[in-house]
């Protein structure tokens, strides 16, 4: 489908000068974004610093016992293993605890994606886009290196950094393949939990990479959407009745996102669980219109969660 655009109008091109944006981008957020003006301005400051206790290795109060005395300033968040890092001397990839896998260096939105599958121990679990291995190693830590982790990669100079994380961590219950997702079904296998982590536009890094304010089109949105259709369409067809597909992304944009489980809707057994996390999903975007059920997904947004931008719906697959 077409990306939506919308018209100029005297505000987009006055923010679009201001935070210089291309004015496409810029526009679409205005019809969804809550609160733009506040939203613009966060994106111009550096995101949080997140970390995630290792738990097969440590547990969190020592490490921040560890990285408090090496000068550290610690936060808790929603997320009981996932730490603010508000202050340090040096970059929190180069300490002594990082390098030996205590923790892992991950935005917590990413880890609410996690959160979301509800993962137990000696489940069969998909991990469908799985490089550079944050979300993997999470569910291997709630797992407690049991059960088993397929985790694909269909790119093989990503799959170093999947293997090394996955070492680094201490991951033992994991098996790491170099296929595109699409192709999933050839491995003949169900799942209790499939996550998708779906390739996007990347609109929700912004504020760590400035140059997607202006280096994307329409057709990026366009091509990003017809990818996430074949990998969903895959996922939901592995996934064992009564399972859950964990479905997210990094973009704001709804035809990467309520756009896409919207289609799954009408095509298969399924229902849109709630997830206490985030805003509520948007059930109309220009002329597009969603079911009511998208409410239950949710969006993430930096002025409002302190966090990347990010999408997330959770899906019980019924038969």
């Amino acid at each position: 489908m077409k990306t939506l655009v919308f018209p100029s109008t005297a505000e987009s091109a006055g923010l679009a000068r201001l935070y210089r944006y291309d004015e496409w981008i810029l526009n679409r957020f205005m019809q969804y974004v809550p609160d733009v003006h506040t939203f613009l301005e966060r994106l111009e400051r550096h995101p949080p610093r997140y970390i995630r206790t290792n738990t097969l290795k440590i547990n969190s109060k020592n490490l921040k016992s560890k990285l408090v005395s090496k000068g550290f300033k610690l936060k808790e968040t929603a997320l009981k293993d996932v730490i603010a890092v508000e202050k340090s001397l040096y970059s929190i990839g180069a300490t002594t605890e990082y390098l030996l896998g205590y923790y892992y260096i991950q935005d917590l939105s990413s880890c609410f994606a996690v959160e979301a599958l509800d993962i137990g121990k000696d489940q069969t679990v998909l991990d469908m886009a799985s490089a550079p291995g944050g979300k993997t190693t999470f569910i291997a830590q709630k797992m407690e290196n049991t059960g088993c982790i397929i985790a694909l990669e269909p790119n093989p100079r990503r799959i170093r950094s999947i293997l090394y994380n996955i070492a680094r961590c201490g991951v033992m219950n994991t098996c790491v393949f170099t296929m595109d997702g699409r192709q999933v079904s050839d491995l003949n296998l169900k799942f209790d939990r499939v996550l998708l982590d779906a390739p996007c536009s990347g609109e929700g890094v912004i504020a760590k990479d400035n140059d997607r304010k202006t280096n994307h089109t329409p057709e990026d949105v366009e091509y990003c959407a017809l990818i996430q259709r074949g990998l969903i369409e895959a996922a939901i067809k592995v996934v064992k009745p009564g399972g859950l597909l964990v479905y997210s992304t990094c973009s704001f944009a709804p035809e990467e996102n309520e756009n896409i489980v919207n289609y799954l809707l009408d095509r298969f057994d399924i229902q849109i669980e709630p997830f206490q996390y985030g805003n509520d999903g948007l059930v109309s975007f220009g002329d597009l219109h969603f079911k009511r059920d998208l409410k239950n997904t949710k969006r993430f947004y930096p002025h409002i969660h302190n966090t990347l931008g990010f999408y997330i719906a959770k899906i019980r697959v019924n038969n």
